[in-house]
């Protein structure tokens, strides 16, 4: 037999299916708030999006340094991609709902995020380090999480309160930085696979021929540096043909493409640092950090 509900669980989450419907009176209400990094403080700010959670990152203008008159305009034009990235990782969080298996977040959105905010992170370092002492450490400050109404969607561990009171660090699921299945699936060399004949293949430049004398106290950091960009690459071309029909005429540069060479950027940015700690720094090695696709 049936009987009615208590009048206060209109404002109660029903799950169906898997799928949470949020019911107040006929009115569903969104209040995810957005933390991030704002170029005039170093507080966080909030705005509210209609999606499956927030996106927040560690603030990193707070943690930096006195910066030199010669690198405030660098420093703050990286802080302020800081924010924007953020906004457009909240923002893909939200046109992707749905989409993509147990570990999409983290995969597709968190992880390539992470790679981005290292990249941006080193460039403030080295901008300061040219004319005062480099920051050390702010790589700390790269990795953010999701936050979904204190629930641990992901199956990861707890995380700490984030704005907005959620406590919960969803969708921390799955290998960091792993954006496809494991194996050699993608690999641009084989050319005779057959998802690669219909998604093409990406190559990018060599690092390794281009790099000057690596001194020996340096050489174990460049090996496992030069290792991880082939990793990268053989993990962009699995995602490749794992996602064909995927997205639309830009999907692959944004999903692909673009993250792929900000994890090359902060990859190359490890290798020229390990060298120029007892030698010359080599310079320019981000101009092979751009990859292209072969159809």
């Amino acid at each position: 037999m049936s009987r009615a509900l208590p009048k206060y669980n209109k404002r109660r989450v029903t799950f169906i299916g898997g799928a949470a419907a949020v019911a107040l009176s006929g009115t569903v209400i969104a209040g995810f708030a957005l933390a991030g990094e704002t170029p005039d403080s170093g507080a966080k700010n909030a705005r509210t999006l209609a999606g499956p959670g927030t996106i927040s990152c560690p603030d990193v203008r707070s943690k930096l340094p006195a910066v030199p008159a010669s690198a405030k305009a660098e420093v703050d034009r990286n802080l302020t991609l800081l924010n924007t990235q953020i906004q457009e990782a909240n923002k893909r969080l939200v046109d992707t709902v749905g989409q993509g298996g147990p570990n999409f977040v983290q995969n597709a959105i968190l992880g390539p995020l992470k790679d981005k905010r290292v990249a941006t992170v080193n460039r403030i370092a080295t901008a300061i380090g040219r004319t005062a002492a480099k920051p050390q450490g702010l790589d700390s400050l790269a990795t953010c999480t999701l936050n979904a109404a204190g629930t641990n969607a992901g199956g990861g561990a707890a995380g700490k309160p984030q704005a907005g009171g959620n406590a919960g660090n969803a969708g921390n699921a799955g290998n960091a930085g792993n954006a496809g299945n494991a194996g050699n699936a993608g690999n641009a060399g084989n050319a005779g696979n057959a998802g690669n004949a219909a998604a093409g293949t990406i190559t990018c430049p060599d690092v390794r021929s281009k790099l000057p004398a690596v001194p020996a106290s340096a050489k174990a950091e460049v090996d496992r540096n030069l290792t991880l960009l082939d990793t990268q690459l053989r993990e962009a071309n699995t995602r490749l043909v794992n996602t064909v029909g995927q997205g639309g005429p830009n999907f692959v540069q944004n999903a692909i493409l673009g993250p792929l060479k900000d994890k090359r950027v902060a990859t190359v940015n490890r290798i020229a640092t390990a060298i120029g700690r007892t030698a010359a720094k080599p310079q320019g090695l981000d101009s092979l950090a751009a990859c292209t696709l072969t159809k």
